[in-house]
């Protein structure tokens, strides 16, 4: 049987906060200065030192702006370090954000009205619709939906498919095109409802998506079939490539064989077993591309895989809840950055499962790591390079202690080389199918 608060629990919760010893002191300085502020550790910064064992120079920080595009930042920036050293590339290079979030823009659409058409016959009300319809498209990403675009379309450098208002600030356009995503849905749901031909539905879905596409060629620009490229390596040498497809420029500058990268979590959940593989229902974007797949691995393998690429002189793409215990402005992520359960006398502990599980943490960031201090072979903090430009940590670069990669990091993309043999023959297995809302398919 529920009970209403009653006064006399009210009494006693006040009797017991006049015998906590300095409450009045705390309460002056909380509502004063803030909670983060007042239970901050300064000795966190100490130990957040920034020397690491092994240390890959990467070169300037790239910078998102007012977008949710740091899965395709994170992503591009891995590939990008690697064209600076063969090409001999100047610190400012980057490759073109904005056209990879042309096609996905455009790619997600089409992957929302087909799940549309797949779901048409459910009540809107049916948890599967409600989901859909939460957010037919979304900045966000996961690295299997960066790699399907590559392979389908290629990278351009930015200053052939550069920036614009809208690619640095995408409110303005989520909010038409999920607008326009849902009146999309309404008709689709109609024209099955009212047992139109397939031959009729594709015919108004093929419309729908020509008017995005004119939505985002306003948006972002139209993007090249094929382009010119100028640039001075940082022996001010001149170099000019001349009419090349984007699909040619990667093959030939970039040069990864993609499906060496696979994802790598680490989700302690019961129904996630280790050394299995899992993929998400409804999780993906370019229709016909490369599935979204996760090997599940225990947090000592998952830090072993990454060091050893790390090793080997290749970043390594990240995700994690950056929100959790973090400080922006001096660029550190540590377990013990604050004390809230000592300023409060509470007992905020939650297991990464029981996080997971009960929907206090999941993959909200994607970073990339460049380095890692390793203390008698033992990795004790991270050198984490962020797309939040250079005003932000040490000149863009942020610092992360292990403690807070075993408790908020989820997601890591290695080539698989650096898997024992037995994990390599695991991503052959068939996926485990989790639902569309599990917190593994949370979009950074």
């Amino acid at each position: 049987m529920s009970k209403a608060i009653s006064q006399e629990q009210l009494q006693n919760f006040q009797a017991d906060l006049d015998k906590h010893e300095g409450h009045e002191v705390n309460e002056r300085a909380v509502t004063k200065n803030g909670i983060l502020s007042v239970s901050a550790d300064y000795r966190s910064e100490v130990a957040m030192d920034r020397v690491f064992s092994i240390d890959i120079d990467t070169g300037k920080v790239a910078d998102q702006k007012r977008s949710g595009r740091c899965w395709m930042f994170a992503a591009l920036n891995t590939m990008r370090h690697s064209m600076r050293e063969k090409l001999h590339m100047k610190d400012d290079f980057e490759l073109s954000q904005n056209y990879t979030f042309f096609w996905d823009k455009l790619e997600k659409s089409n992957y929302f009205l087909e799940n549309v058409l797949q779901t048409a016959e459910l009540p809107t009300s049916d948890r599967k619709v409600t989901w859909l319809m939460q957010t037919p498209q979304q900045d966000g990403g996961q690295w299997d939906m960066l790699v399907a675009l590559i392979q389908k379309y290629g990278v351009v450098p930015q200053t052939v498919m550069p920036e614009t208002f809208n690619s640095s600030n995408s409110m303005e356009i989520n909010k038409q095109l999920n607008l326009k995503l849902r009146k999309d849905a309404v008709e689709l749901r109609e024209l099955v409802a009212a047992n139109k031909s397939d031959a009729d539905i594709q015919k108004a879905k093929e419309k729908m998506l020509n008017e995005i596409y004119r939505m985002l060629a306003y948006t972002f620009g139209e993007p090249p079939a094929n382009f010119d490229f100028e640039y001075r390596d940082t022996e001010n040498n001149y170099h000019r490539i001349e009419n090349i497809t984007p699909q040619e420029f990667f093959k030939k500058y970039v040069g990864w064989n993609l499906d060496d990268y696979v994802s790598i979590i680490n989700a302690p959940t019961a129904d996630k077993p280790f050394n299995h593989m899992y993929t998400v229902e409804m999780l993906g974007n370019v229709l016909g591309g490369r599935q979204v797949r996760h090997l599940n691995l225990d947090m000592q393998t998952f830090r072993k895989v990454a060091i050893e690429q790390l090793k080997h002189g290749e970043s390594v793409w990240f995700g994690s809840d950056v929100g959790q215990e973090s400080d922006r402005k001096k660029g550190i992520m540590d377990t013990n950055l604050y004390h809230q359960d000592e300023l409060f006398d509470v007992d905020f502990s939650m297991s990464k499962a029981e996080r997971l599980d009960y929907g206090e943490s999941m993959m909200t960031h994607a970073m990339v790591l460049t380095g890692v201090d390793l203390v008698d072979g033992q990795p004790t903090k991270w050198k984490v390079e962020n797309s939040w430009g250079d005003k932000v940590g040490e000149k863009g670069f942020f610092v992360m202690s292990d403690d807070w990669m075993e408790e908020f990091c989820y997601q890591i993309v290695v080539n698989k080389k650096y898997l024992p043999k037995d994990l390599q023959e695991i991503l052959k297995e068939e996926p485990t199918v989790l639902a569309p809302w599990d917190p593994m398919g949370a979009l950074a």
